[in-house]
């Protein structure tokens, strides 16, 4: 069995890879756009003109796979109740990604030393999504 973040940018899907390959080094493995969809979307079920919004995505960032959607394309990007946890193997590295997801996003917890890591911080992107970064002690 395996579990994979499935997040949805409401239009926002390609520009969100795009930090991502910058900030992570992600890599996109796979892009579908509705308008490649051998069935038509369901009436209602998308924005007029979305056609070449993503419709599935496949990112792959170190050994994850995310997966990723434009959704119903309502411009209305807004996840919650959730958050990515990033954990790498040296406080340098935790401070390189925890930067470069913070570029245009807000610092929740600051990365500093904690009890439990040799660095750890929270912070939310500019698409939305949190992020604790963590470095193994």
């Amino acid at each position: 069995m395996e579990i994979q973040p499935y997040l949805f940018f409401e239009g926002r899907c390609e520009e969100a890879a795009e930090f991502y390959t910058r900030a992570l080094g992600a890599e996109i493995t796979m892009l579908m756009r509705y308008r490649e969809s051998p069935e038509p979307s369901a009436p209602g079920m998308l924005s007029p003109g979305s056609e070449d919004k993503v419709m599935h995505m496949s990112l792959r960032i170190g050994e994850t796979t995310v997966l990723a959607s434009d959704g119903r394309c309502s411009g209305q990007c807004n996840p919650q109740g959730f958050a990515l946890s990033l954990t790498l193997s040296k406080a340098t590295e935790a401070q390189r990604y925890f930067n470069a997801l913070g570029e245009g996003g807000k610092v929740v917890v600051p990365l500093a030393k904690s009890f439990f890591s040799e660095s750890f911080g929270m912070v939310v992107d500019k698409f939305g999504v949190m992020w604790m970064v963590y470095a193994t002690p």
